[in-house]
C-alpha cells in the first residue's frame, strides 16, 4: 500500500519525518516504495527546519500562516490554527498535486496532535479540503492523543482534543488514535523518550504497507495483505499494534524437525508476537467492541504454517467475536516472528469519552472566567478613569 503522508503541526510534522525514514529503509532494503508523497505543515519555520528525512524544498516543508504567525506558530489557539489553513489551503492542495508519484497513491494519511494548536486546528480543515478535492482516494487521519502531564497542568489541551478528534471524525474515513502516554520509556531522557515514541507509533506500519508492494517471489505470502484489505478494514476511531517473539538464529540455517514440539514451538512463538502487539495497541480499548479486525504475520517462511494461521485467526476471533477479520502473511528472512494488529470500528473508545466529558465541562469555565477578567478591567478602569493620559 501507497501513502501521501502530511503531517501538521510540530508533532505531525515529525512523525511524517518517521514516514519518509521508513520509506528510504524499503527503498535501500526491499527495493519498493510505501510513501510516495510525505510532507510537513507549520505555522512555525523552526519547527520545519528541524526534520531528517522530508525533503527540505517549500514544496514538502510548507510553511502557512506567516502573515498572521510570522512564523512563529499559534500558541496552542486551534482555532487560529483551523482559520490559517482554510486560508492556505491552496499551498497544500498544490503541493500534493505536484508530486511526481503522487497518482500511485492508494491513501492518504494525515498526522497531529490533538492538544496543541496548529496541527490540532489544521487536520480537520484539511482534511475535509482533500477529501472534497480527491474524492476516490480514501483519507485516514492518525490524531496524537497529549501525555498525562499535559492533561493535568494545561486545560486547553484537552478541550483541543475534544475539539480536534471530533471535527476530524465527521470528515475522515478512519482515525487512528495514538496515545502518547503508552509509549513512554522511563529510563530515557525526554529528547530521546520523543524520538523513540515517535519511531515506536510509525513502526507497525513498516511491513503493513510493504506486504502489498513487495516484487520478489520469495518474499509474496501465500495470502497477501494489500491495499484493498487494508482499505476495507479501515473503519472510524481504529487503533494498531505490533508485536515480534524471537526465533533463535542457530535454528534457522538447520533442517526442521516436524515432531509436535517444534510445531508447538513454532504456534507458542505467533501467540507471544501476537499477546504482545495486543499489549502494545495504541490506545486502551475493548477489543471485543472492534467491528473489524486484520492482522500479519510476518516470519521466516519455515516458521508459518496452516496451524499457526488457524490459531491467530481463533485468538483473534475469542477476543474480537464481531469483528470480520482478515489477515495475511508476508514471509521475511529474520530472526523473529511479527505480528501486526489493526483494530477498527471501535464505538466505545473511554479516552474519547473522557476527553468530550471534561470539555463539557471546560467550555462555561472558560467563558466565565473570561467574563471576570472582563468584569476587573471595568473596575480598574473605573477607579482611573479620572486620571489624565499622555495620548
Amino acid at each position: 500500500m501507497k501513502l501521501v503522508v502530511i503531517g501538521f503541526g510540530q508533532c505531525g510534522g515529525r512523525i511524517a519525518d518517521q514516514f519518509a525514514r521508513i520509506n528510504k529503509r524499503a527503498r535501500s532494503q526491499r527495493r519498493i516504495e510505501i510513501t510516495p508523497g510525505v510532507f510537513a505543515v507549520n505555522t512555525d519555520a523552526a519547527d520545519l527546519s528541524g526534520l531528517s528525512n522530508i525533503k527540505s524544498d517549500y514544496r514538502h516543508r510548507i510553511l502557512i500562516g506567516t502573515r498572521k504567525t510570522g512564523g512563529h506558530g499559534v500558541g496552542k489557539i486551534n482555532e487560529l490554527g483551523a482559520e490559517i489553513a482554510r486560508d492556505d489551503s491552496d499551498k497544500v492542495i498544490d503541493a500534493i498535486r505536484g508530486a511526481k508519484r503522487f497518482y500511485e497513491s492508494d491513501a492518504f494519511l494525515l498526522i497531529a496532535s490533538s492538544g496543541g494548536g496548529t496541527g490540532s486546528g489544521a487536520l480537520p480543515v484539511l482534511t475535509k479540503f482533500i477529501k472534497e478535492r480527491y474524492v476516490d482516494k480514501p483519507l485516514y487521519a492518525m490524531v496524537i492523543l497529549p501525555f498525562e502531564h499535559e492533561e493535568s497542568t494545561e486545560e486547553r489541551a484537552i478541550y483541543n482534543s475534544a475539539l480536534c478528534i471530533k471535527s476530524v471524525n465527521q470528515v475522515a474515513d478512519a482515525v487512528f488514535l495514538i496515545d502518547n502516554q503508552r509509549y513512554i520509556r522511563k529510563d530515557f531522557s525526554l529528547r530521546n523518550n520523543l524520538t523513540k515514541i515517535n519511531e515506536m507509533i510509525v513502526e507497525p506500519f513498516y511491513d503493513l504497507l510493504c506486504a502489498g508492494e513487495e516484487k520478489k517471489t520469495k518474499y509474496i505470502g501465500a495470502k497477501t495483505v494489500d491495499a484493498g484489505d487494508i482499505n476495507q478494514t479501515l473503519t472510524g476511531w481504529t487503533t494498531i499494534g505490533h508485536g515480534q517473539s524471537d526465533v533463535p538464529l542457530f535454528n534457522l540455517p538447520l533442517p526442521r524437525k516436524s515432531d509436535f514440539r517444534t510445531k508447538s514451538t513454532e504456534i507458542h512463538k505467533g501467540i507471544q508476537a501476537m499477546d504482545e502487539a495486543m499489549s502494545e495497541l495504541s490506545i486502551t480499548c475493548d477489543c471485543s467492541d472492534a467491528s473489524r479486525a486484520l492482522y500479519l504475520l510476518a516470519a521466516p517462511h519455515k516458521e508459518m504454517n496452516m496451524d499457526l494461521v488457524k490459531e491467530l485467526g481463533d485468538y483473534l476471533r475469542g477476543i474480537a467475536p464481531e469483528a470480520t477479520i482478515r489477515n495475511g502473511d508476508y514471509p521475511r528472512e529474520r530472526t523473529h516472528v511479527e505480528v501486526t494488529l489493526i483494530l477498527s470500528g471501535l464505538s466505545n473508545v473511554e479516552k474519547v469519552r473522557e476527553y468530550y466529558s471534561k470539555s463539557t465541562t471546560l467550555i462555561p469555565e472558560f467563558k466565565r472566567r473570561e467574563e471576570e477578567t472582563a468584569g476587573r478591567l471595568r473596575t480598574l478602569e473605573e477607579v482611573g478613569k479620572d486620571i489624565p493620559t499622555l495620548l
